[in-house]
This record gives structure tokens, sequence and C-alpha cells, in this order.
């Protein structure tokens, strides 16, 4: 039976479920199966993250931003690689997911020094949101119809669009005013960006459900982890700005 969902998160389309199955004959990816390398995935970024993190709160930083950089680089070209070839996600997720740490813990690491226990606040409440957005979507009270998989998937686009404007104005010295600031507008903006972010793990949800119901095969169990590890790296990123907006106007 073909599917007819859809998500907002770049990484995790219907269309990739759907080509593996016609790829490969084998079935077999379950939802616990997705959880539990979802979690391993997590275990990787919070061990590489921890080492960034150390080296950051040291005397000398510079080791961290080095690394920083590496993975950020090395991430998003493993990330790309994954998108591409799908049945290499059992290898290249947990590498992402490596990489990513070293992200994560070299940015957490400056927001601690400007706004101490921050980051800290950020992963409670990005697990927090995961918890709560899981227990919605099974108790039905969030439900992936058409119309919110067009929204969502839409507000993620210009989401997308803003930020990539930003950074193309960023290298001839301009700035988009407002949004990033700490005033009201810019705090609003946050809020926005952090709800749909927290809407995509809905679909996700949605669509690893439904693909483990049209029998994908084992590996893509790998791939929905990746997948839900991208939206959550994108909350945690963006829980961390809102919280330095909000700790900024104090």
């Amino acid at each position: 039976m073909a599917l007819s969902f859809r998500t907002g998160n770049p990484v995790l389309k219907e269309s990739t479920f759907e080509n593996a199955r016609s790829l490969t004959g084998e079935r077999g990816m379950t939802v616990d199966g997705t959880v539990n390398k979802t979690g391993l995935l997590l275990i990787c970024v919070v061990a590489t993250a921890s080492w960034t993190w150390s080296l950051g709160r040291s005397a000398d930083p510079s080791a961290a931003m080095g690394l920083l950089l590496i993975g950020a680089l090395g991430g998003f070209v493993v990330a790309m690689v994954t998108v591409f070839k799908q049945s290499w996600a059992p290898v290249t997720a947990p590498i992402y997911a490596l990489l990513e740490g070293l992200v994560l813990g070299g940015i957490s690491a400056i927001f601690e020094v400007r706004y101490p226990g921050i980051p800290m606040q950020a992963v409670m409440l990005t697990m927090g949101t995961l918890v709560c957005m899981l227990l919605a979507y099974r108790a039905g009270l969030v439900r992936a119809t058409q119309n919110f998989k067009t929204g969502v998937i839409a507000a993620t686009g210009g989401i997308a669009l803003v930020y990539f404007v930003s950074i193309l104005l960023g290298f001839f010295g301009v700035q988009v005013p407002r949004i990033y600031d700490a005033g009201p507008i810019g705090i609003a903006f946050s809020l926005f960006v952090v709800a749909i972010a927290a809407l995509n793990l809905v679909l996700d949800f949605d669509l690893i459900e439904t693909s483990v119901a049209g029998g994908a095969p084992k590996y893509m169990e790998w791939y929905g982890a990746f997948a839900l590890m991208v939206t959550l790296i994108w909350l945690y990123l963006e829980m961390l700005r809102l919280l330095s907006k909000l700790r900024s106007r104090r």
C-alpha cells in the first residue's frame, strides 16, 4: 500500500521508505527497533558533546572551536550521504551523531559562559518536548492530518528560507533586523520556530509508524533514528537561542 504521509523533516520523506522497499525484499523495520537506535544515537551525541564541552570550559577553548568546525562540516557531509544512500544509515547515522555531538558540545560551552545554566535547561526542555509530543501523538491528541502536514511543511520551508537569506546577507555585512534580537519580535520568532520544530516530531512519529506498517526494511530503523536526531538537534539549538534571548532581557 502506498504511503500518503509527508513530513517537514527534509531527511524523512515517504519516498525514502518506498524506494527502500523497492530495492530490497527484506522486511523488518519496527517502532521498538527505531526507538532503540535513536537511544544509541543519543548516547553517541552525548559522548562527543561531553568532550567538546570540557574543552570549551577549559583555559584554552580553541581546541573545542576547531572540533566544532570539524563536526559541523563533517556532519553536513555525512548527513547528505545518508540522505542519498539510506542503506548506509547503520554506519553513517552513528558517525553523524558523533560529529553533531562535537558541534553541540562546543556551542553549549559558549552559551554556558555567557548564560550559565542555559544548556542544561535547553536539554531538559528538548527532552520534555519529545516526551510530551510522543504522548500526545500516541493518545491521539495531535493528529497528522493532511492540513496539519501541509501547514507544518510550509512553515518549516519558510523558516529554512529565512535562515538561508540571513546567512547569505551576513556575508555582505547585512543583518536581518529584529528576529535575532531579544525584543518581543525576536522572542516571538524563536517561540514560533520552537513550536514548528516540535510539530515536526509529530510528522516524524507518524511517518515512521506508517512505514513500519508498510513493511520497510530493517536498516530503515537507523534512517528513521537519524531523521529524528536531525529534528531533535534543531529543536535543542532553537531552545538555546530562545533561552538566551529571555536571559539577556533580565
